[in-house]
């Protein structure tokens, strides 16, 4: 019996609610074998006390399952969420501008990571238009406890926390001034039991003022992703965004030109519904490379309607995820 024999009977252990086994959760901090004797050291946070017993009903019944198990002790010691979180990048869409489609690439940029077997996470900073948990067909409420706040695992495994999901009906609006906003992107950091994590990706509201400055100061982000359309106007509030980032020392990883161009379903022609595109200009401008061009698709607007992002598929999606990968260095 081995201290990775132990790890896998708990990696089977499905936590309630998150449903992340208890190594993904980054739970296990210390396992001790003697003489055929188990101690297994847990540290938790978002948990209560009924889900705290029966962790430990399960952890008991996992571990004597181990050919040479003996006697089976677990202690269980309530830490905060951020001695839990172990997370390697953080990754923040913007823009200057609403309605350019941040939302969307950020959740095509969480679809894309998982589907290279990344553990993600998206944290959903658009506060007052929050529009994640739609997209990926969620509704559930997170659950915790005064120790944390447990997020909502997607259909393919992405862990998600947006103000939406906290609130009595899904349109309620959230009418808060600045102060209030950051604090509650920051409780989203520092409270939500995200475990251990390849990416978190950030989708922030539009504009440079609270939200981006909370994030950009309050978060280690590894980088920044720049979305834009072609419109003019969108390209020149989307260099105050560029601009931001430079003073706030944080790089720009690439630049997503969302609603690029279509493509007619009959003559597959491509028409430039915005004006001519200006994603080369806007990646100069950012000194970083074009990651994707998006394209108007009746297809990604359809499923995020239906809560299926994830199901979204292109070689477009493929040559986005390939590109960041190489920007990153993995």
């Amino acid at each position: 019996m081995t201290e990775e024999d132990i790890e896998g009977a708990l990696s089977t252990i499905l936590i309630p609610g998150v449903k992340r086994n208890l190594i993904q959760l980054n739970m296990l901090r210390e396992v001790v074998i003697q003489d055929g004797e188990v101690k297994v050291n847990l540290a938790q946070a978002g948990l209560e006390a009924q889900a705290k017993d029966w962790v430990k009903e399960k952890v008991i019944a996992a571990v004597k399952e181990i050919p040479g198990a003996g006697n089976v002790e677990v202690e269980i010691s309530d830490v905060k969420a951020q001695e839990i979180n172990k997370i390697d990048r953080i990754i923040a869409v913007m823009s200057g501008k609403g309605g350019v489609g941040k939302s969307l690439v950020a959740g095509l940029l969480g679809v894309a990571l998982a589907r290279k077997g990344k553990e993600v996470g998206i944290l959903d900073a658009d506060i007052t238009g929050p529009s994640i948990p739609k997209m990926f067909g969620i509704g559930e409420r997170p659950t915790g406890a005064e120790t944390g706040i447990l997020p909502i695992l997607s259909r393919s495994g992405i862990e998600v926390i947006s103000i939406n999901l906290l609130l009595p009906q899904e349109d309620d609006a959230v009418i808060w001034r600045g102060p209030l906003i950051s604090k509650t992107i920051q409780q989203f950091w520092e409270d939500v039991v995200w475990g251990k994590l390849d990416f978190l990706v950030v989708d922030l509201p539009p504009g440079t003022a609270d939200a981006a400055l909370t994030v950009m100061q309050s978060l280690p982000l590894s980088g920044v992703i720049i979305v834009s359309t072609p419109q003019e106007l969108a390209a020149m509030i989307v260099r105050k965004a560029v601009k931001m980032t430079e003073k706030m020392n944080t790089p720009v990883l690439g630049v997503v030109e969302n609603m690029s161009y279509f493509v007619t379903p009959d003559s597959g022609k491509r028409i430039d519904v915005f004006g001519k595109s200006k994603a080369q200009e806007m990646a100069g401008a950012a000194r970083a490379p074009l990651l994707a061009q998006i394209p108007i698709d009746p297809k990604i607007a359809e499923l995020c309607d239906e809560g299926r992002i994830e199901n979204y598929d292109s070689d477009i999606l493929g040559s986005f995820s390939d590109k960041f990968f190489e920007q990153i260095g993995k």
